[in-house]
């Protein structure tokens, strides 16, 4: 991702997962990312970095829609909602992971 990554204590860049947990599955052609701080702290940085901007730039090579993004009320976590990933849905896609249980780790694998 580009501009400025999250950093941890010392000012280091650091991938997501440091700062986050996410878990992630396909509704259709559509994936669904809930993206939740380790600790409240981190939530304002998560906010701050997981633009819908920068989650598109991550799954550019998937992604043909747009990025939608919500904070979670009453939780340290955001929705993040990637529509039209053009493989057409779990049942027709010819893709290794057609679920879309890895786009979490692709997220969390982001600096």
């Amino acid at each position: 991702m580009p501009e400025r990554a999250p950093v941890d204590d010392d000012g280091v860049v650091v991938p997501l997962r440091r700062i986050a947990y996410a878990r992630s599955d396909d509704q259709g052609n559509d994936a669904n990312i809930g993206v939740i701080a380790r600790r409240p702290e981190f939530a304002a940085i998560i906010r701050e970095q997981a633009t819908a901007g920068r989650v598109a730039e991550a799954f550019a090579r998937l992604l043909e829609g747009e990025v939608m993004r919500w904070k979670i009320p009453g939780l340290d976590a955001i929705n993040i909602v990637l529509r039209d990933l053009g493989g057409r849905g779990g049942t027709s896609s010819l893709r290794i992971d057609p679920q879309g249980k890895s786009y979490a780790a692709i997220l969390l694998a982001c600096r």
